[in-house]
């Protein structure tokens, strides 16, 4: 089979694999719903369950379907612009930066629109310091601008680490949790999947640009990519959207990690099939993982960034002993 013929088909496996995780997630759960009572509640039609699906499953599941995403898009990005492996959505610590602002929100005694906010603003307070850090005099690398986002993220860690030391004992449980992801608390899921719709959107027009640049900087430059204007977009694009994923559902490990480099086994490198096929991928992932965390230990439910760590790690681990 073609290859590219090959990559559509996986897409379009992709898709159904979304429909389907959705559909699990609105399901399963402490009380198990069959699906025509799904479908019911979807369509509008007066059910018993209606209320669950519609206020509590639907939003917790796009939610998740749209940080997985986000973070899936993002890493694929990271890779891209460093071109490193290993980069990820919170290597430059924008993740850092948000849990910095949402612990400060709940030291502060602050709920809801608070912890949001501060976090998005400490996202983008910590995107503003790394990109001025490494653009310095305008002579920015791939090096450069990863280091800088180490040393931030270093920083960030320390500064939480200080706050969990400092916490009463009463936050410190819902400041961890926030820290290892958690789908929980999320009311309304627009304003992520808006962020993931706009981002698909403009990166993929120059999603072709992207595959030159991902050959090296140099060559791109050679055959009329504007290396610097693409590298800012990138950059930008991929921290917004880190930014709105770790704001709505925390730090939530490995899928901008591990996705992209799946999809890129199965698929190729082509971005213009890579980017979309990640988002698919990454969105499926998270909302099954979600689906097992609120499930497999019932009533109680674990952080979804606990599960994701728990797959991520040996299948990253398989991805390595492949290679070598």
């Amino acid at each position: 089979m073609p290859t590219r013929r090959r990559a559509l088909l996986v897409l379009a496996l992709l898709a159904c694999l979304s429909v389907a995780s959705l559909a699990v997630a609105l399901a399963v759960g402490s009380i198990a719903l069959p699906l025509h009572d799904v479908v019911a509640a979807l369509t509008g039609a007066a059910t018993p369950s209606g209320a669950i699906v519609l206020d509590l499953r639907l939003p917790r599941a796009l939610a998740g379907f749209a940080c997985g995403g986000l973070l899936a898009l993002a890493g694929a990005l990271m890779q891209v612009l460093l071109r490193n492996p290993l980069a990820d959505p919170y290597v430059l610590g924008i993740s850092g930066g948000a849990g910095v602002g949402a612990l400060s929100a709940m030291l502060l005694g602050l709920a809801g629109f608070g912890i949001a906010g501060l976090s998005f603003g400490g996202a983008l307070a910590a995107m503003v310091l790394v990109f001025g850090l490494a653009h310095g005099d305008g002579s920015w690398t791939q090096t450069r601008l990863l280091l800088t986002g180490v040393v931030v993220a270093a920083g960030c860690g320390a500064v939480i680490a200080l706050m969990l030391t400092l916490a009463p004992e009463q936050k410190i449980h819902g400041m961890l949790f926030w820290l290892m992801g958690d789908l929980s608390l999320v009311a309304d899921p627009r304003t992520a999947l808006t962020v993931l719709l706009v981002g698909i959107l403009a990166i993929l027009p120059v999603a072709r640009e992207l595959n030159l640049l991902a050959r090296g900087a140099e060559q791109a430059a050679a055959l009329g990519v504007a290396v610097s204007r693409l590298r800012r977009l990138v950059y930008v694009i991929a921290s917004l959207m880190t930014a709105v994923a770790v704001t709505t559902a925390g730090s939530i490990g490995f899928v901008g990690l591990v996705v992209p480099h799946l999809v890129r086994l199965v698929i190729g490198n082509d971005q213009r099939l890579l980017l979309p096929a990640s988002v698919l991928a990454g969105g499926s992932l998270l909302v099954l993982a979600d689906t097992l965390a609120r499930t497999i230990v019932a009533p109680i439910q674990l952080p979804v960034g606990v599960l994701t760590a728990l797959i991520g790690v040996p299948v990253f681990l398989y991805l390595l002993g492949r290679r070598t």
